[in-house]
């Protein structure tokens, strides 16, 4: 349970002295109440906790007696005759009174008398609908009474008449994927059961136990596997609803965007009375333009639980509703069972309609519907995939021979696997590459379905292998086909950490692309040789990608990731040309969104996000990283590169702490689908945060398994991840100074010969920072003045500010208290200007420090920021070994820098060092 909602409940508890806590079955009522008693008892209150069940709300005054016996001191016998008679009576301790039950009237006395004698307590009822009414009816008296009472019940019982409610709300994707924790489940599953769960923590539990238990994952856009308690807990939902607003959700599970305004035309009558009760009964939420559901379970139950006849019934009312003819032939079809040449015909115009739309998903489940509407001719009636009588597939003759099914079925097959590879769709993908594979011998065809599923994976490549080693066999002996498989090879071993496999994977497959006489192929190997040729530090990477864009194939490419008008915005993000990455994303976001291609979508919103940041225009930033967030969760994608972005647009425009969030979100997804490129760029989020908000040991830490991570992949370029100066100023302030040296050294001169001008400015303000750390305090703002210069002069105004920030830092060293307070005014002015929240925030909490007289942390007594951690470490208790461990230092190197800081600070023992640090060098207690 989030400590916050336990913290406001308590607030509201405390206010009012009553509450209800209401919310669906397994959202976490009952885990409030037990943090809300766990609370009120270790505080040293008397905490009453009662739990009725449904059988006790037929028993008169289960509840009460319950109450009776959960006091400890009762002082029953000291009450009046007639009041201890009810509650001996109640408590069964007597045989009943003449009529049956005891005197209401007596109960409530008794009850009221034995609570005020106990004093002060907090009573507890969970379960607090199934309290009989007799109780409910004696329990009123709590109202007049020294106790706070809270109580769990979707209606609120009589003694809670009029309490406020507090409703539990549901978990974030986070907290899904926290609790799931155990099922080692990757972060796309975690995100589909969050969607599927509605954030319910008791259903989220129940699929991922599920989900866990399969063999093999689903893809996160297939049906999940929905245990029979969840179907069981939805079911007595929806039973307790009126029938006609059971047919109203049932025709919005169906529909693709439903509305009120189409409801009310599919029911051919008014439904908001039936949208309300949904609401109020937690299942949907609606306004004016869209009705959603609260959790997908919810409309899965529903759909599956109804009849054929009923689901049949809706599809054909809405397809006189809706409006889009697109939508009006899927139901249509989905509508009847029947094979029917001129539907299938209709269905695939559509698919057409669809894919000329951008919407590739859409396009893919109606070829997938027009395939398996095909007649198969010679009137056999049957369908692709269905079964003769004996158990045989049906035989018609067309113009390439014998097969399976007929030509058309498979062209329809052919394109709905296409089209799912483009949107990222692998439940689909895989549906129709398995009809084409049983029902086409031609090997075009069999490798291109083939592909379409890996190209679905996304990210997850290790879980198509055998669909990689499947079309390697296919396409033997065929050059353009064998150029496909190689190109995505080249994919995989990028992906993977291989730059040097992977471009050789590249080199072949435009080889054999040019053989074949196919220029697309060809400019995507080209592409991605190109890439690999700038990872890898070569300087034939321009002139590759120069080859490519002139061979480039006019029209509206596929792939746009892939192609090279795309990788040359890329190289000018690299190289800091951002006005002209800016304009040539901006060029290419139309036709990603043409494309239907989800993942074309989400790289170009991923490159604008962070050209914007890079530029400082960081509101444009955030836009941009939500919207490939959203797109990404909405087609099922691989969310580690998406999360990258995000952390990346949180620390220039957000704020620290959720850049720090979607960091590790993202170390993790990469760590579950073994992206190590992802992983190196989401572990540098991370280290960059933990260095400017003040953890140069974590920075370390997290900046080193970076190193070691582009090492392995034998990154040569420092332009594409710029961890190397950050590391270096995390070794400089850590205390480790040769370390900071070496990092500098080695990579300054290669991006000297590179060319690489802001890697070359960004390793100078590291440098200055390791000088300011060793004591040479001028050198290092000079260093800092220059950097900034040339972030300026190259656009960088985020750079620049950081510049600044440290300037000031090294001018408090110098006792230069108004220059120091000059940079850090300028600095804030950048930041606001660019919207770049989170240095803002980081910068005006130095500067109203320095205004109240307490500047730089350390700065007044001349400790760096590696002495000033490890001054609080030895203060507070650890010993030299433990501090070593802790800031990942050696012990003689904690035995040096302990004996600056003695020498600094004028004492000359860890006694001593304690009593310095309990009072503030400005001599405030």
């Amino acid at each position: 349970m989030r400590t916050e909602t336990v913290v406001r409940a308590e607030q509201d508890l405390r206010r009012e002295r009553r509450l209800l806590v209401s919310g669906p079955p397994g959202i976490g009522k009952t885990a409030l109440l037990d943090a809300l008693a766990e609370r009120a008892a270790a505080r040293g209150e008397r905490v009453l906790y009662l739990c009725p069940q449904p059988p006790d709300h037929a028993v008169p005054f289960a509840t009460v007696a319950d109450l009776l016996l959960a006091l400890p001191d009762r002082r029953v016998d000291l009450l009046p005759l007639p009041q201890r008679q009810a509650a001996t009576a109640v408590l069964r301790h007597d045989t009943p009174p003449p009529g049956g039950e005891p005197d209401p009237l007596a109960v409530r006395l008794a009850l009221t008398a034995v609570l005020h004698e106990a004093g002060p307590c907090l009573i507890v009822v969970d379960n607090a609908h199934c309290t009989d009414p007799a109780s409910e009816a004696a329990l009123t008296c709590l109202a007049g009474l020294p106790v706070d009472v809270i109580g769990a019940a979707d209606t609120a019982p009589q003694f809670l008449d009029g309490a406020p409610t507090f409703t539990v709300e549901p978990l974030a994707a986070d907290e899904v994927a926290a609790l799931l924790a155990g099922q080692h489940l990757t972060a796309r599953l975690s995100g589909r059961i969050h969607r599927a769960s509605g954030g319910n923590p008791r259903i989220a539990l129940e699929l991922g136990r599920a989900v866990a238990a399969l063999r093999s994952p689903p893809h996160p856009l297939d049906a999940l596997p929905v245990p029979e308690r969840v179907r069981a807990m939805v079911r007595r939902r929806l039973d307790a609803l009126p029938a006609a607003v059971r047919r109203t959700l049932l025709t919005a599970a169906l529909a693709d965007r439903p509305t009120p305004a189409l409801l009310r035309r599919a029911a051919s009558r008014d439904v908001e009375e039936d949208l309300r009760l949904a609401a109020r009964d937690g299942l949907a939420v609606f306004g004016a333009d869209e009705l959603g559901f609260t959790a997908e379970v919810l409309a899965l139950v529903l759909v599956e639980s109804s009849s054929w006849a009923d689901r049949s019934a809706a599809h054909r009312a809405l397809t006189h509703a809706v409006t889009d003819p697109v939508e009006a032939a899927r139901h249509r079809a989905l509508a009847t069972d029947d094979i029917d040449a001129g539907l299938a015909a209709e269905l695939e115009a559509a698919a057409d309609t669809a894919r000329a739309r951008g919407d590739r998903g859409k396009a893919a489940e109606l070829g997938l519907l027009a395939a398996r509407r095909t007649p198969l001719g010679e009137g056999s009636g049957a369908r692709p995939g269905a079964r003769t009588p004996e158990g045989n597939q049906p035989k018609v003759r067309t113009p390439q021979g014998t097969s399976t099914a007929h030509a058309d079925a498979v062209r329809r097959f052919v394109a709905a696997a296409d089209d799912a590879g483009c949107a990222g769709r692998a439940d689909l993908a895989r549906r129709a590459a398995a009809e084409v594979l049983e029902h086409s011998a031609r090997p075009g065809e069999r490798v291109g379905a083939l592909l379409a599923v890996i190209d679905a994976a996304g990210q997850a490549l290790d879980d198509v292998d055998e669909e990689f080693a499947r079309a390697g066999a296919e396409a033997a002996g065929d050059p353009g086909l064998l150029a496909a498989v190689q190109l995505r090879l080249a994919w995989k071993a990028n992906l993977y950490g291989d730059p040097v496999k992977a471009r050789g994977a590249a080199a072949r497959a435009a080889a054999l692309a040019e053989r074949a006489r196919q220029p697309g192929v060809a400019v995507m190997a080209l592409t991605m040789r190109a890439r690999l040729e700038r990872v890898l530090g070569e300087a034939d990477a321009e002139a590759t990608l120069e080859r490519a864009l002139a061979a480039a194939v006019p029209g509206e490419p596929v792939h746009v990731r892939n192609q090279p008008r795309f990788l040359r915005v890329r190289h000018d993000l690299f190289d800091d040309r951002l006005d002209r990455a800016r304009a040539g994303l901006l060029d290419l976001l139309p036709v990603a969104e043409r494309s239907g291609d989800a993942e074309d979508l989400v790289e170009v919103l991923r490159g604008l996000a962070e050209t914007e940041a890079r530029a400082g225009r960081c509101a444009a930033a955030l836009r941009h990283a939500e919207r490939a967030v959203r797109v990404t969760a909405e087609a099922g994608g691989s969310p580690g590169p998406c999360w990258y972005t995000a952390a990346v647009a949180e620390a220039a425009g957000g704020s620290f702490e959720r850049a720090r969030a979607f960091a590790l979100r993202g170390v993790r997804a990469s760590q579950d689908e073994h992206d190590r490129v992802f992983l190196s760029r989401n572990r540098h989020v991370l280290g960059m945060v933990h260095l400017v908000t003040g953890s140069a040991a974590d920075a370390v830490e997290q900046l080193s398994l970076v190193r070691e991570g582009e090492r392995a992949q034998q990154v040569g370029d420092p332009s594409l991840l710029r961890w190397h100066a950050d590391l270096a100023e995390a070794f400089a302030l850590a205390g480790r100074n040769d370390e900071a040296s070496s990092v500098i050294e080695q990579y300054a001169g290669t991006a000297r010969e590179l060319g690489r001008t802001s890697t070359l400015a960004a390793l100078d303000r590291a440098g200055a920072v390791n000088l300011t750390a060793l004591g040479e305090a001028a050198r290092a703002a000079a260093l800092l003045e220059s950097a900034a210069e040339r972030f300026e002069a190259l656009g960088l105004p985020l750079e620049r500010g950081r510049c600044l920030w440290l300037l000031s830092r090294t001018r408090l060293r110098q006792r230069r208290r108004a220059g120091a307070r000059q940079a850090l005014v300028d600095a804030l002015d950048l930041f606001a200007a660019a919207d770049a929240h989170a240095w803002q925030a980081l910068v005006g909490e130095a500067l109203a420090r320095l205004d109240a007289g307490g500047g730089a942390r350390g700065a007044g007594e001349g400790l760096t920021t590696a002495e000033e951690q490890l001054a609080s470490l030895v203060a507070a208790g650890a010993s030299n070994r433990e501090a070593a461990s802790r800031l990942h230092l050696s012990v003689k190197t904690v035995e040096t820098m302990l004996t600056r800081i003695y020498r600094k600070l004028g004492v000359q023992s860890r006694a001593q060092l304690a009593a310095a640090r309990a009072v503030p060098h400005d001599g405030r207690p």
